[in-house]
């Protein structure tokens, strides 16, 4: 009796189970036929399309997470059956969310940034780019592209943002740069044996197999795009300078395996003879590009490579050198002072000369959410007001693969949307004063 009293418990329990679950499921499948929320935004200008004109008093209709429409100006809710929200941006200036194509989203540079290699394990590092990631988004810029991170952090806060557990912006990932043996994305400076000896998933390579096996193991480690440090770099602790570090059949077989793999590559690129040694091998873009010749601007068009200058970082660091002269060995001081004063004069001679140019910052050598600091950088580089936005919006979309989903305000592209007080075309600083944030429809800022 008893033995059957505990059947029939359990039994009872299973079935009320599987009424919660059905119930759980049947209220999932509910929501995904319910009508997407509709939302109307009376902009009082628009910026649909960088690269035309703007439009004045007009309304973009978002439905669910994608633009639904434009309409000519201030429509109203009673057009429209059910439930409408509506946003009031009529005395500000709207334009597409912005795009950054270089950003470390999990780390940011101090005088501690070093000892976090042994200090700080990937669950905390993560953590805390949750608050860099909140940052980077409120700023406007609803898309990023993380080009070198150590561990798993920025997977992990990729995959969290996608599932909606954290609020940022969308990230396409790079994992570990891919370096040689004590190249720039090797690490310096420690005793050995105090730091794991890297791997091909540490992004470390040499040879023609080993840098095949590295690009390989970020892609199947989740790498959107492959990162390569062509060069030298500047902040890397060692005096072996700012030029070509990877062979030329390293550098092609990272770009072949990479394109094989569908994956764009990203080259971190300060001297002339690496610069045009990636463009040679095939590269998508040229992060950096400090010491541009008349060559590389040729290998630019012919390739179809962007530029994507991070000028800030440049102005950063020079910055801090001259606030906190002891924060860096004199190996690093050395390459700043002659790789920061070139970054602006080459940027404007690839602007002038028609190379295409894609925003990026270096956020993390520079404050994550002040990313918007480099549109000004740009104009005082000889760059027109109108063509810095449509870098971070257009250019930084089609360069990243995306132009179908985002980089305008248009018909079933994703609501990725921003506004200002002013019309950044006329003071692009205003840029850096956003006031309104839309990602994929949902309102993430709002004064």
């Amino acid at each position: 009796m008893i033995m059957r009293l505990a059947v029939s418990l359990i039994s009872l329990a299973l079935l009320s189970g599987v009424f919660d679950s059905g119930h759980a499921l049947a209220e999932h499948h509910a929501g995904e036929h319910a009508e997407a929320q509709l939302t109307l935004i009376h902009c009082g200008s628009l910026l649909a399309i960088p690269g035309q004109d703007p439009m004045s008093k007009a309304t973009i209709v978002v439905r669910g997470e994608r633009i639904d429409g434009l309409r000519e100006g201030f429509v109203s809710a009673r057009e429209f059956d059910g439930a409408v929200t509506v946003v009031d941006l009529r005395d500000s200036f709207v334009l597409p969310g912005m795009i950054d194509c270089h950003t470390h989203i999990t780390g940011e540079m101090g005088p501690g940034s070093r000892t976090e290699f042994v200090r700080m394990n990937d669950a905390q590092v993560a953590l805390r780019a949750t608050t860099y990631a909140r940052a980077t988004l409120e700023a406007g810029f609803t898309t990023i592209r993380n080009v070198g991170s150590r561990g798993s952090s920025a997977f992990a806060l990729r995959d969290a943002i996608n599932q909606g557990y954290v609020v940022g912006p969308r990230i396409l990932c790079a994992g570990r740069s891919i370096s040689p043996t004590g190249g720039h994305g090797d690490i310096h400076g420690f005793r050995e044996g105090l730091l794991k000896l890297p791997t091909a998933f540490q992004g470390t390579a040499d040879g023609v197999d080993g840098c095949r096996k590295a690009v390989r193991a970020q892609v199947k480690r989740g790498a959107d795009v492959i990162k390569l440090t062509a060069t030298g770099g500047v902040l890397s602790q060692t005096n072996a300078g700012t030029d070509q570090q990877f062979f030329d059949d390293e550098l092609k077989a990272i770009v072949d395996t990479a394109h094989s793999l569908g994956r764009k590559v990203a080259a971190h690129a300060h001297g002339t003879t690496g610069l045009n040694a990636a463009l040679r091998a095939g590269v998508d873009s040229i992060e950096h590009g400090s010491f541009i010749d008349d060559e590389s601007i040729s290998l630019f068009k012919q390739s179809g490579a962007y530029l994507v200058p991070t000028l800030l970082a440049g102005k950063t660091v020079l910055d801090v050198m001259d606030e906190k002269p002891d924060m860096f060995p004199a190996s690093v001081r050395d390459k700043a002072a002659y790789v920061g004063p070139a970054m602006m004069g080459s940027f404007g001679k690839a602007y002038r000369a028609g190379v295409k140019i894609a925003f990026g910052t270096d956020s993390g050598v520079s404050v994550h959410g002040t990313n918007a600091e480099e549109f000004a950088l740009m104009v005082e580089a000889g760059m027109s007001e109108a063509d810095a936005i449509q870098s971070a919006t257009e250019g930084s979309a089609k360069l990243c693969g995306l132009w179908d989903e985002i980089g305008s305000i248009e018909y079933g592209k994703f609501a990725d949307i921003v506004a200002v007080s002013g019309d950044p075309m006329e003071d692009i600083t205003e840029l850096e004063r956003v006031r309104f944030v839309m990602r994929s429809g949902n309102v993430i800022k709002s004064d």
